[in-house]
């Protein structure tokens, strides 16, 4: 299958990024950044993302030792229904996504409800993770993630002892998202998550791509990452968190729920119904000939939270 691209993707899409990333670094330093933006080799999404960049970031022990893929791989080829369910449907329309301003507000069972702007979570301490990414569909890639760990924002709310389960809500703008406009969810689009697996250090609230803001199509300004899941796990434009008492019902699992599970933990040995979870195709090989590891090889890391659980019927 081979991937179409628009011709209006963005030049920072369509170029290798440490490429894009020393043009532009010499465009900044000779003068010529406003002009670009004036004669509109930038839109206008780039340059508010060009405006700010990480530095200095700490490399997390986390991160696995594979390469990662290339910028142009991992911000052209998406999931990311409200904005159209074709893989290059996000990097033709998110462009438009209204990231600021921009709150998330966390409440439910904690002693510390509160609503936090974008400005605040990025002044927590980040760090880069290099995560591996598999989808349901699957493909696989391999992502340096810029973010903080989840239990940051726990720690600030105080969960209480009723909260067992952690739903995360994400943005619905009909004039930005084409894509709700279509009833192919539920919207809008909800995740959950039992609250030790949120807590897991693992589980990461993405801000950033490499080493600048996340694109929009990527699920900014920020996003849930939980490696050891399926991909449609991880909830992009995040508006809201609730801690509960109770399982929350997650938007694939309504829409299928023969075929999406509340755990969606990555497992080569409980198939798709319609396809085979034992191999991946690592993009942008076109070819599925990568082993599908348990956990996604994040066992070592996370087994111990499915400790006499039937990972087959809790799919």
């Amino acid at each position: 299958m081979l991937i179409k691209h628009p011709a209006d993707i963005k030049p920072s899409e369509i170029t290798p990024y440490d490429i894009y990333r020393r043009r532009r670094e010499f465009m900044v330093s000779s003068g010529l950044l406003a002009a670009a933006g004036a004669t509109g080799l930038f839109s206008g999404s780039v340059l508010a993302q060009a405006a700010q960049k990480f530095s200095g970031l700490k490399k997390s022990a986390y991160s696995t030792s594979e390469k990662p893929n290339s910028f142009k791989d991992i911000s052209t080829y998406n999931n990311y229904y409200e904005f159209g369910t074709d893989k290059s449907d996000p990097v033709e329309y998110a462009g438009k996504l209204k990231v600021r301003p921009w709150t998330i507000s966390v409440k439910g069972e904690v002693k510390k409800p509160r609503t936090f702007g974008i400005e605040e979570l990025l002044k927590l301490p980040q760090e880069e993770r290099i995560y591996r990414l598999r989808c349901v569909e699957a493909w696989s890639m391999v992502i340096p993630w810029v973010g903080f760990e989840f239990n940051q924002i726990a720690k600030l709310v105080e969960p209480t002892s009723k909260a067992k389960f952690v739903e995360f809500i994400t943005a619905v703008q009909p004039d930005t998202m084409p894509g709700v406009r279509l009833p192919v969810l539920a919207w809008p689009y909800t995740e959950g998550l039992r609250i030790d697996e949120a807590m897991h250090p693992l589980t990461l609230m993405g801000v950033g791509l490499y080493d600048q803001l996340l694109p929009n199509q990527n699920g900014a300004p920020v996003r849930l990452v939980v490696p050891w899941k399926y991909g449609f796990k991880s909830a992009k434009s995040i508006v809201g968190i609730r801690f509960v008492e109770k399982q929350p019902k997650i938007a694939w699992e309504v829409a299928n729920p023969s075929e999406y599970g509340f755990y969606s933990n990555v497992n080569p040995n409980v198939d798709h119904p319609r396809w085979s979870q034992k191999t991946e195709k690592r993009l942008p090989s076109f070819f599925a000939n990568h082993k599908t590891e348990m956990f996604n090889g994040y066992g070592d890391q996370v087994a111990g939270l499915y400790t006499g659980m039937d990972l087959k019927k809790l799919y």
